[in-house]
């Protein structure tokens, strides 16, 4: 599961609205391009843009900050809706270096347009449901469109779209929880589609109840201004949490990226895993001393990590990296030499 967090223009500022009613406007930020880096920094891949003037009234004002956001926010990449309507908005985001383009209203009112979005740009097009009491809403949440949010999501499924990106908008900016009964009833009725969660996530006990509904990924606003979720805890608990649901250390096994030798076996606790992924060098937890240990931090033979794989029972991890010498404290370069004979 994935964490985007979400930065939502208006008039050139980050803002956050509460149910979409835009006489709550305010400002949270003043440099929506500072805010960008700040979630770069903490390790966003996705980073999820809302111009809500575009929403309202079809008319984009924000074409430079955006522009100027997917530069700053690189190698994150940016995801923007609010008034892409025609072929031609979804040309222009991508001038600006938009990677996903969401449609909300046109999805409503014009299904041909998505349809072509998808033939020119297949999985680079998602569509955003926004709902209030079980019906679809549009054109900046103000327009009750009378479709029930379930037969129109599988509606959108059938038109080839892959991602869809949902908004209970009574939950949206309360920090109260998402709506978890219409994302349950979401996931079972579409369960190979991206599914993604909109307003409400509020706590890292969010982002947890999700992931074990099979979310694939959450987009997180104000909690994230008000402190209420950090970043980099709730992208560590959404990436990698089903990993400690039933044990409190995880075996790791280390490669050597360039020549694929199997190096080293050690354990990994939600911490250490953690330091690990920060730090980009392997941090096991010692059983024997009960505590943390940087692999190499004596003998300056550290593990740079390459990439982290989890089994497909997710109760192992494979730890691609490059090491500094040897990663034996024998001096050999792996610790698996033991040779046991097999029986006749």
């Amino acid at each position: 599961m994935e964490i985007v967090p979400s930065i939502d223009l208006k008039d050139g500022q980050c803002v956050r609205l509460k149910q979409g009613d835009f006489s709550t406007v305010h400002t949270v930020a003043p440099d929506p391009v500072a805010v960008a880096v700040s979630y770069r920094e903490a390790g966003a891949q996705i980073i999820h843009v809302v111009d809500l003037d575009g929403a309202k009234d079809g008319v984009r004002r924000n074409e430079a900050l955006v522009s100027a956001i997917c530069q700053a926010a690189k190698p994150a990449l940016v995801e923007m809706g609010g008034g892409l309507r025609n072929l031609q908005d979804l040309e222009e985001a991508e001038r600006l270096g938009v990677w996903r383009f969401v449609i909300g209203s046109a999805a409503i009112s014009d299904p041909d347009f998505v349809k072509e979005a998808i033939v020119r740009y297949g999985d680079r097009v998602a569509v955003g449901i926004d709902a209030k009491e079980g019906t679809v809403r549009g054109h900046g949440w103000t327009d009750d469109s009378g479709r029930d949010e379930l037969e129109f999501a599988q509606e959108v499924a059938s038109w080839g779209v892959k991602t869809i990106i949902y908004t209970d908008i009574a939950t949206d900016g309360l920090l109260k929880g998402p709506s978890l009964q219409h994302l349950k009833a979401l996931r079972e009725a579409l369960p190979d589609i991206e599914l993604v969660a909109s307003g409400g996530v509020a706590s890292l006990r969010d982002v947890q109840k999700l992931r074990r509904m099979r979310i694939n990924a959450a987009i997180a606003g104000k909690a994230l201004y008000t402190g209420d979720l950090p970043l980099e805890e709730a992208l560590f608990e959404a990436r990698t949490g089903n990993l400690f649901e039933k044990t409190t250390l995880i075996p790791a096994i280390t490669q050597n990226a360039e020549t694929g030798e199997v190096l080293i076996l050690g354990y990994m606790s939600p911490e250490s895993l953690r330091l690990t992924m920060k730090t980009k060098k392997v941090t096991f937890f010692s059983r024997s001393r009960q505590e943390l240990w940087v692999k190499g931090a004596t003998s300056g033979n550290f593990l740079d990590v390459v990439s982290i794989t989890a089994d497909c029972e997710d109760n192992s991890l494979l730890v691609r990296c490059r090491p500094h010498g040897p990663a034996c404290h024998t001096g050999r370069s792996n610790c698996f030499f033991n040779e046991i004979p097999l029986g006749g």
